[in-house]
C-alpha cells in the first residue's frame, strides 16, 4: 500500500518560541517507521525563521537527557547550543541557530541518562570532513542536473529489458594523478570515466560504496555518513557532476549500498545515546564477529526508516539508477558465521532473520513504488528462495541477483590445465539447471581478485598465450550465457597485479598487443551484446537458451542458442575450452540456410591465432543434435565463435 510523504516543505511551524521542520504527520509518519524522506527533516537544514537566516538541526537520540550542537563557531562548546526535545516523546531534538550557513562544521554533543558523554556526527548529513577528520558539515546540495534525456528515457524503459553490462569501479584505484599520487576528484574523474565506459561499450557503472567511511582499506563498506558521498574526492555537487556527466555519455550509475552493518567507530551510530539505537541491542544479533562492527536493529521502524530513507536519497537527489545490496546473506541467516551457542534463533526456532526479510521486502517495495524505473540487485551467496521474486508472490522483491554459483563454477573450471576440464563438463552446465529460477548477473567482481586469489589472467592455466586466450574464452562464454554483466576494473586489459587499493590500475599494461587485445575483445563482446537482441531481449527467460550439446565432454566442447523475442533472432555459440583447434566439428543447426561468423574470441586482431571459419557457412542435410540439419564448423583453439543466421527460411 502506497504511504502518503509529505513534501520537503511540508510541517514548517514558526512562532517566537519555536522553529521545527516536523509537523504532527511527519511524527505520526516516523513513529509508524513509515517516513521515507526523513532527510528532509532530519539532520542540518538551512532555512529562515522570521526574517533570519540560519541552520534548523534536528536529531533522533530518544535516551539523551543533554543534546547540543557543538562546531568552530562556538569554540566546540557544550553548552553554548543546546537542542530541546521535542514535546510529543518521539525521542526527537531540534535548534535553529541564526546566522550559521552553508560549510559550518559540527557535531551533537550528547549526554545520555546514565552520564554517558559522547559527540557523534550527524547521521543525516549530507557532507563530512575529509577523514581521518571525523565532523559533519552543514551543506545546501542544491544541484542544476542537465540529464533530463537520460532521465527521460529511463522512465519509459526499464533496464531489465535492455543490454545490462557493468563496469565494477573502486574510485580510489581507478586511477591516481599523474606525478602527484593522490585520488582523482569526482570531477576529475568525470573528465575520463564516462568517455571511457562509453567507448567500451559498458551500459552501467557501478561504484564501490561512495558514502563517507573513516577507513579507506574497508572500501567503503563500513560506513560512518550514510547521506554523504566522501569527501576524499569532493563535494555533493561533484559527485552529482560525475553522475550527471555519466548519464550524458548514456551510462547508467549503480552504488554500492551497505545496509548490513556499519562500524564501531565513536563518532558513528554505535551507542549513539548511550544506548543500542540503530544497533540490535542483543550481540548474538547486533555484532558482526567476521567484520567487527555493529549489525543494525531491523525490528526497529526509526532505523528501517532511517535506511529507507537512504536507499530513497540517493534516488532522489543524486539520480542513481540502481542499488546493490551487499551482503544479503549474511542479513537473512542469524546464525552467518556463528557457531552453535553464538546466535539467537527466530520466534520459531529458525535460523532466518525474519525482520530482515521483512526489511527487505520493504525496501524494495519502496524503491518500486517511488522509482520504479531504477533497479535493486542482491548480493546473495545462498539459495535463498525468490530473491528477485515479487513480495506480492513472497520474494524479496530485488530486480536481479548475484550468480555466485556459476561464477564459482566457471573460475573453478577455467583454473584447471584443459587436460583435465574434460571430467568437470558439468560445471559449464550446471548452472543453466537453474539460471532462470532468478533473473541473475554474472559478476567477476572486486571479491576475486584480492587476498591471494589472484588477478584473472593469473587465475587462467598454461603458458602466456594460452592464458589470454582462455581469457577471452571466458568472456565469451560470460556473454553467451544468460544474464546481465559485471566486470571489475581491470580486468578489461588483464591486469597481471591483483587490485590494490593505495595505487592506480596499471594502465601501460593496455600498451602490450595481448593485454589490448583482452581489451578490444570485452570491447567488441559489449557492442554484439548490445546490437543483439538475442542476447538480451529474453535475458531471465528460459524460452531465450537452448542447448544444442553440453555432452561433449571428451573434446570440451559444448554449444547453445540464445534467442531472442523473434524467431528470426538467435545466435549460436560454439565453445572448444581445449588448446586443439577442431576441424569438421559438426553441430545441429536449429534453422537451415546460410551462417556467418559474428564473433571468435581468438581473432587474429585480439592477438589470437587467426582460426576461422568461411565468411559463409551453409547448413547440409546431416542430421546432428536431434535436428535434421547440421553445420561443419572450425573450432578455435581455446576459443569460442558466435555465428548468426543469413539466408534460410525454415525452422527445423
Amino acid at each position: 500500500m502506497e504511504v502518503p510523504q509529505p513534501t520537503p516543505a511540508e510541517g514548517f511551524s514558526s512562532d517566537a518560541e519555536h522553529f521545527s521542520l516536523l509537523s504532527e504527520f511527519d511524527i505520526q509518519l516516523f513513529r509508524a517507521g513509515k517516513h521515507y524522506h526523513l532527510y528532509n527533516k532530519l539532520g542540518s537544514h538551512i532555512v529562515t525563521h522570521r526574517g533570519v537566516k540560519g541552520t534548523y538541526f534536528a536529531i533522533w537520540a530518544p535516551n539523551a537527557q543533554y543534546v547540543s550542537v557543538v562546531g568552530n563557531f562556538n569554540g566546540w562548546d557544550r553548552g553554548s547550543h543546546p537542542m530541546s526535545s521535542r514535546w510529543d516523546e518521539s525521542g526527537i531534538w531540534e535548534a535553529f541557530i541564526p546566522h550559521l550557513g552553508n560549510g559550518e562544521y559540527y557535531k551533537y554533543f550528547i549526554e545520555s541518562r546514565d552520564g554517558y558523554k559522547v559527540e557523534k556526527g550527524d547521521p543525516y548529513a549530507f557532507h563530512w570532513e575529509t577523514p581521518p577528520a571525523t565532523g559533519t558539515v552543514v551543506w545546501d546540495i542544491d544541484y542544476k542536473w542537465t540529464d533530463k534525456k537520460w532521465m527521460a528515457d529511463r522512465s519509459g524503459n526499464h533496464a531489465l529489458s535492455r543490454p545490462i553490462s557493468v563496469y565494477e569501479v573502486h574510485l580510489g584505484s581507478w586511477r591516481r594523478k599523474e606525478g602527484e599520487d593522490r585520488f582523482l576528484t569526482y570531477r576529475e574523474m568525470a573528465d575520463q570515466l564516462p568517455a571511457y565506459c562509453q567507448y567500451m561499450g559498458f551500459t552501467h557503472v557501478e561504484l564501490m560504496p561512495v558514502m563517507e567511511h573513516p577507513f579507506y582499506g574497508s572500501w567503503g563498506y563500513q560506513i560512518t555518513g550514510y547521506f554523504a558521498p566522501s569527501s576524499r574526492f569532493g563535494t555533493p555537487q561533484d559527485f552529482m557532476y560525475l553522475v550527471d556527466e555519466l548519464h550524458k555519455a548514456g551510462i547508467g550509475v549503480i552504488l554500492d549500498w551497505v545496509p548490513s552493518h556499519f562500524p564501531t567507530d565513536e563518532h558513528g551510530l554505535g551507542y549513539f545515546d548511550g544506548t543500542h539505537l540503530y544497533e540490535h541491542p542483543d550481540p548474538n544479533r547486533g555484532f558482526h564477529p567476521d567484520w567487527k562492527s555493529w549489525i543494525f536493529n531491523y525490528g526497529r521502524n526509526e532505523v528501517r526508516e532511517f535506511l529507507i530513507s537512504n536507499a530513497l536519497y540517493w534516488l532522489d537527489k543524486y539520480h542513481i539508477d540502481g542499488l546493490r545490496v551487499d551482503a544479503v546473506a549474511s542479513m537473512l541467516y542469524l546464525d552467518y558465521s556463528r557457531e552453535p551457542g553464538e546466535w539467537s534463533p527466530n520466534e520459531y526456532g529458525g535460523r532466518e532473520n525474519l525482520e530482515v526479510v521483512s526489511f527487505l521486502r520493504e525496501f524494495n517495495d519502496a524503491v518500486h513504488q517511488y522509482h520504479p524505473d531504477t533497479f535493486t540487485v542482491a548480493e546473495e551467496s545462498t539459495a535463498w528462495p525468490g530473491v528477485s521474486h515479487p513480495t506480492s508472490s513472497g520474494g524479496l522483491g530485488f530486480d536481479m541477483k548475484w550468480m555466485m554459483g556459476w561464477m564459482h563454477d566457471t573460475l573453478d573450471y577455467m583454473e584447471r590445465d584443459p587436460i583435465y576440464r574434460t571430467h568437470h563438463q558439468g560445471q559449464l552446465a550446471f548452472s543453466i539447471y537453474y539460471a532462470f529460477n532468478e533473473r541473475f548477473t554474472l559478476p567477476l567482481s572486486h571479491d576475486e581478485v584480492v587476498y591471494g586469489k589472484h588477478s584473472l589472467i593469473n587465475k587462467m592455466p598454461g603458458d602466456w598465450w594460452q592464458q589470454f586466450a582462455n581469457l577471452r574464452l571466458l568472456y565469451a562464454y560470460m556473454y553467451g550465457h544468460p544474464g546481465a554483466k559485471l566486470i571489475f576494473m581491470g580486468g578489461e586489459f588483464a591486469q597481471r597485479h591483483e587490485w590494490r587499493h593505495d595505487y592506480s590500475l596499471d594502465w601501460d599494461e593496455n600498451n602490450n598487443p595481448m593485454h589490448n587485445g583482452i581489451q578490444k575483445v570485452l570491447r567488441d563482446l559489449n557492442m554484439l551484446y548490445k546490437n543483439e537482441p538475442a542476447l538480451y531481449e529474453r535475458n531471465f527467460s528460459p524460452d531465450g537458451f537452448e542447448w544444442i550439446d553440453f555432452n561433449d565432454a571428451h573434446n570440451s566442447v559444448i554449444s547453445w542458442v540464445r534467442k531472442g523475442a523473434s524467431e528470426q533472432e538467435f545466435l549460436i555459440f560454439v565453445g572448444n575450452f581445449t588448446p586443439m583447434p577442431r576441424s569438421n566439428y559438426r553441430i545441429g543447426a536449429p534453422k537451415m540456410g546460410y551462417y556467418k561468423e559474428v564473433f571468435n574470441s581468438d581473432n587474429a586482431k585480439y592477438e589470437g591465432s587467426g582460426c576461422s571459419n568461411d565468411e559463409k557457412l551453409e547448413t547440409a542435410p546431416i542430421p546432428k543434435h536431434g535436428r535434421s540439419h547440421s553445420l561443419s564448423l572450425t573450432l578455435p583453439p581455446l576459443g569460442i565463435i558466435v555465428l548468426k543466421h543469413v539466408a534460410g527460411y525454415d525452422f527445423i
